[in-house]
């Protein structure tokens, strides 16, 4: 064997498929936790499809602000669907098992989500610093080829790295049970049932945590820094106001995405533990898109008078 290999003893055999087991201990809830989850689940795609169609169907809304909610909607119904749906399913079955390409698969779609969003994030905090900064330029540098390009920047950026990530991960050879501690296929635990030293792989996944998540926050921040100092120079209360107004639910949202995910994959490991580790999962995977479109329709008068003017023009309502 050549040095470049990995070392695997003898009487170990190769992992063939993963036993998701985060709730095996809680089999009298099960049923409970397939009730709220699928609430959940069917909530959170009604939120963003509600959103986005508002959207669609207002023309006042037609602004690079809301082409990007319409990207993070769209982005946060694939985020919960590539993890609830099969955590739905194993709440129902005693046989929690994932075959290693589909744990695979999961680990792909949700990773290169997550990333995306952060980027996504980061556009929309540099919409936010145009807007308010340089109002009179707005039309201009923020103009439709400007949003597309940030977009697809987002989306390029999410797909190119985290496939990288993920197959660089699945090189590396699975033995022994085969049990995950977790509800899906997240990196660390998965990472875990290598029959290697993984130290390194793990300082690298630290790494490009610290550069991929750290990096758009940084960007994130530095909008808002210079947004608190043109807001400072207002001096209406009113214009203050309406300036913060605009901003306040992105910052609601980039505070739930970022608090739980710089939490999870750029903290040491001596600060999880397994219950901690999934209590924070299920928040960025299942609560946090449940929570944005309630953030963006309630505290966004834009979206709440769009919400009202298609629901009192409907001809159900009139015809009631």
């Amino acid at each position: 064997m050549s040095g470049s290999e990995p070392a695997i003893s003898g009487n170990q055999s190769l992992c063939t498929a993963f036993t998701l087991v985060a709730f095996s201990s809680l089999a009298e809830l099960q049923p409970a936790l397939f009730a709220v989850f699928l609430t959940t689940y069917l909530f959170t795609l009604g939120g963003n499809l509600t959103v986005i169609g508002l959207i669609w169907v207002t023309p006042c809304l037609h602004t690079p602000m809301y082409f990007f909610l319409v990207n993070l909607s769209f982005l946060e119904m694939c985020y919960i669907t590539s993890v609830v749906p099969q955590m739905l399913v194993h709440l129902l079955v005693e046989t929690k098992t994932v075959s290693v390409a589909g744990c695979a698969a999961q680990m792909y779609v949700f990773t290169i989500l997550g990333l995306t969003e952060c980027c996504l994030l980061a556009a929309m905090a540099y919409d936010r610093f145009v807007a308010i900064c340089y109002p009179l330029h707005y039309m201009r540098l923020m103009r439709p080829a400007v949003c597309l390009k940030l977009a697809a920047a987002s989306w390029a950026t999410g797909t190119v790295v985290e496939s990288a990530q993920t197959t660089w991960i699945f090189t590396l050879p699975f033995c022994g049970t085969g049990r995950i501690q977790h509800f899906f296929c997240d990196i660390m635990p998965v990472v875990k049932l290598a029959c290697v030293d993984t130290s390194r792989h793990e300082m690298v996944l630290l790494l490009l945590s610290v550069v991929f998540l750290v990096s758009p926050c940084i960007l994130i921040l530095g909008s808002y820094g210079r947004i608190l100092l043109t807001m400072s120079r207002i001096r209406s209360a009113a214009g203050r106001h309406k300036a913060f107004s605009t901003c306040s639910s992105h910052i609601l949202v980039v505070s739930l995405f970022y608090g739980t995910a710089l939490f999870t994959h750029v903290t040491p490991q001596a600060a999880h533990t397994l219950d901690i580790d999934k209590a924070t999962a299920l928040m960025y995977t299942v609560v946090t898109p449940a929570l944005n479109p309630v953030i963006y329709t309630l505290r966004n008068k834009e979206v709440k008078e769009a919400f009202l003017r298609v629901t009192h023009r409907n001809p159900l309502r009139q015809m009631a």
